[in-house]
């Protein structure tokens, strides 16, 4: 399957929200927020395209005084899963951030979501935190981050 991933135009807002709710079943972004971050100049949502099908999409947020970015969502649609489209779009904000000389990634995950807390540790992240009663469900959730070796191109 040839695969694309590009940045998120206004015209993927449909998808999105479709691949939203069908991957979770708490705190969704919702259609407005997800406009909003697409036209944003401190959030990045990069998406994988399968010819003309979205497959997947990643959502970054960065803030101006911080070199710290934060994997805020990354989904990918069910029929895409294991195909390698969540590590086509990793890769693709892995070398975003590091061409913009970001120090570290970080994200957030529910502590019983043991297969995305290995493929995390597998791209290099690590836990530094337990937040406890982190989801709006009150489970709690990791704080996981990924540090840019500063002698790495």
């Amino acid at each position: 399957m040839n695969v694309n991933v590009e940045r998120a135009q206004l015209s993927d807002l449909d998808n999105l929200v479709r691949m939203e709710r069908a991957t979770f079943n708490y705190s969704c972004i919702s259609r407005r927020s997800f406009k909003h971050l697409i036209s944003s100049a401190t959030a990045y949502c990069w998406v994988a395209r399968g010819g003309n099908r979205l497959l997947g999409y990643a959502l970054v947020l960065t803030r101006k005084n911080s070199s710290v970015w934060r994997l805020y969502s990354i989904a990918v649609a069910p029929e895409a899963r294991g195909k390698g489209i969540g590590q086509k779009l990793m890769d693709e904000l892995i070398s975003c951030a590091r061409k913009s000389q970001a120090k570290a990634l970080s994200l957030e995950v529910k502590s019983d979501n043991k297969a995305a807390i290995a493929w995390y540790q597998d791209c290099g992240f690590e836990t530094i935190d337990v937040l406890a009663n982190y989801y709006d469900d009150g489970s709690d959730g990791l704080k996981m981050r990924f540090t840019f070796d500063p002698e790495s191109p």
